[in-house]
Order: structure tokens, then C-alpha cells, then sequence
């Protein structure tokens, strides 16, 4: 018996993931990069670099609020999608960031860390293309919130809490280190106050039920108060 060869077609994790149907375009980085600047001191001019930039939602923000802008990933179709940036391809996992030393005030990344199982090239080239004074602010899933979902992506690898990747920061050598449960709720950010109502499904709803809800009653309230993100931040000293 002969068997005929198997041509098989591949994708890439980009179109997967964040095919539009899936997870549309939204105003949401909008309201994020505006929430970090303020938050943070980050001004128009200063030079950022987002690692794991994906299809560019976040860095095309950050360069349409002024910033000057350059991204790596893994993904080569990154540098499809943003032709106008400077975007190279680069494994952070093992690989060194694609620039120099102290090059940059800012080094961006979201939902990028849990991805790699050892963090250690990532924290070591995020310290050593930052300049002196530098700062990376890092978003990823809360494991305590989202360990019912979070290996629904097969990608993922490793979680973090508040004391994980506070621990790392400063580990790797990063000062006026600070970490934070996080909700991606713009109105929590401009009324603090109103984590105590979030409080209250977190005690009663898990979060695949969370989705559930907001899917159903398109509240997002309900998803958001209790799939949280850890916020994290360092100086280069």
C-alpha cells in the first residue's frame, strides 16, 4: 500500500487569535495607552518599545499619542501588519532584542510573559536596551482569577500573581519596583472607589461564568471585575 504525501497548511498564532471575529478592534488600547501615560509620566517623544506587539493595537496607540514607537515578535506577519513602524522579528525567549544598549524610556508589553516558559532573556534585554532612568510596565493574566481559563490558550505557559512577578522585577535588578491586581475596566480607573462593587461577583462567580454573563447580558462589567490582569513596574537604576 502507497500512501500519498500530506501537504499540510499552517497559520500563524496572529490570524488564530486575533482574527477579527474573535477579538475585534476595539477603543480599549485607546483608553489603556491614555490611562499608562498619565499614570506612569510617559510623554510624546519618548522612545518605546513593545515586545510581543502582535497585530500592533498597543503600539499603533502609543504612536498615535506621540510616542516614538519600535516592536518585536516572534510572529513575522507583525511586520506585515505594521509596515509604517519599526517592527523586527525576534524570539525573546532566547534571542537578544534586535537594538542597543540603553536605547529606550519605556518597554511595553501585555499578555507576552505568561507565554515563555523562563523569563530571564526577556527581564535581561528589557534592563539592558532601557536606558538609565528607563521604565517597563508589563500587563499579564492573574493566575488566582484566571487559573480556571488561563491553559485554554496552548500557548500559555507560566502565571504569575502580584508576588511572582514583583519578585522578579526586583530580582532582576529593577528599582521602585510596584505590582498590582488590575481591572480592565476603564470606569475603575477613573473611579477607584468602585473596586469594592467588583468585589462582589468575585465572591459568588467564577470566571468562566463571568464570561458567560457578559456574552449573554453584553455587560462587561461582570467578565472584568473578576478576570484580573497584574500589573507590574521598574526602573532601570
Amino acid at each position: 500500500m502507497t500512501h500519498k504525501p500530506v501537504t499540510m497548511v499552517q497559520t500563524d498564532y496572529i490570524s488564530v487569535v486575533y482574527e477579527q471575529s474573535r477579538t475585534p478592534k476595539t477603543d480599549y488600547p485607546r483608553q489603556l495607552v491614555a490611562y499608562l501615560m498619565d499614570r506612569f509620566g510617559l510623554k510624546a517623544g519618548d522612545h518605546l518599545l513593545e515586545v510581543g506587539c502582535g497585530r500592533g493595537d498597543f503600539l499603533l496607540t502609543f504612536h498615535d499619542m506621540g510616542l516614538r514607537c519600535a516592536g518585536v515578535d516572534v510572529e513575522g506577519r507583525s511586520n506585515e501588519l505594521l509596515p509604517g513602524l519599526d517592527v523586527r522579528q525576534c524570539d525573546v525567549s532566547k534571542e537578544l532584542l534586535p537594538f542597543g544598549d540603553d536605547t529606550f524610556d519605556v518597554v511595553y508589553h501585555k499578555s507576552l510573559i505568561e507565554h515563555l516558559y523562563s523569563p530571564e532573556n526577556l527581564m535581561e534585554e528589557t534592563y539592558r536596551v532601557l536606558k538609565p532612568g528607563g521604565v517597563t510596565i508589563i500587563l499579564t493574566p492573574d493566575w488566582v482569577s484566571q487559573m480556571k481559563v488561563f491553559y485554554e490558550d496552548f500557548t500559555h505557559c507560566r502565571p504569575y500573581d502580584v508576588t511572582s512577578l514583583r519578585d522578579l522585577l526586583t530580582i532582576k535588578g529593577f528599582s521602585s519596583v510596584h505590582t498590582e491586581l488590575f481591572y480592565q475596566l476603564p470606569v475603575v480607573w477613573r473611579f477607584p472607589s468602585l473596586k469594592i462593587l467588583c468585589k462582589v461577583p468575585q465572591l459568588f462567580v467564577s470566571t468562566p461564568k463571568a464570561r458567560k454573563l457578559t456574552q449573554t447580558t453584553g455587560i462587561k462589567f461582570f467578565r472584568w471585575s473578576v478576570e484580573l490582569m497584574v500589573l507590574g513596574y521598574g526602573k532601570k537604576q
